[in-house]
């Protein structure tokens, strides 16, 4: 097996220290590769491909980060033929959540989510994907 070095700040690296602790993996290689094959098998589902899809895509980074505030409107911009609507809204007392709702193929929200997880100072980045013809079917039963 190769050995690959990644830096990482140091409170990551403890996380996943205490995880491979607490859940009985034989140390952090472990976490390491089973999270970059979830990551990777994220967007491979068969039954998303070739369909309409819809998605909700949560961001939240801190106020006094601008950077990120920056590169939220850089992408609105960029993908702008598919983001359906765009909300940004204050978190406490520290935080801003950007709330992203995109309509498109799998490829693109595939790319539009890693271009987010890749902004540097996100604290937290969530979506779901969903077929938009699944709606299609329910109003028909009714």
């Amino acid at each position: 097996m190769t050995v690959v070095s990644v830096s990482m700040p140091e409170e990551l690296l403890e996380r996943i220290d205490n995880f491979a602790g607490e859940h009985g993996y034989t140390g952090r290689s472990e976490v390491v590769r089973e999270a970059a094959r979830n990551l990777l098998g994220e967007f491979e589902d068969k039954r998303l491909e070739d369909r309409k899809l819809m998605a909700v895509v949560t961001v939240v980074f801190d106020y006094e980060t601008t950077s990120v505030e920056e590169r939220m409107m850089k992408l609105r911009h960029e993908y702008e033929g598919f983001v359906a609507s765009n909300f940004h809204s204050h978190v406490g007392e520290h935080y801003c959540m950007e709330l992203f709702v995109l309509e498109g193929e799998l490829a693109d929200i595939s790319t539009f989510v890693g271009k987010i997880r890749a902004t540097r100072d996100t604290l937290s980045v969530d979506y779901s994907v969903m077929p938009v013809d699944d709606f299609t079917a329910i109003a028909a039963e009714e």
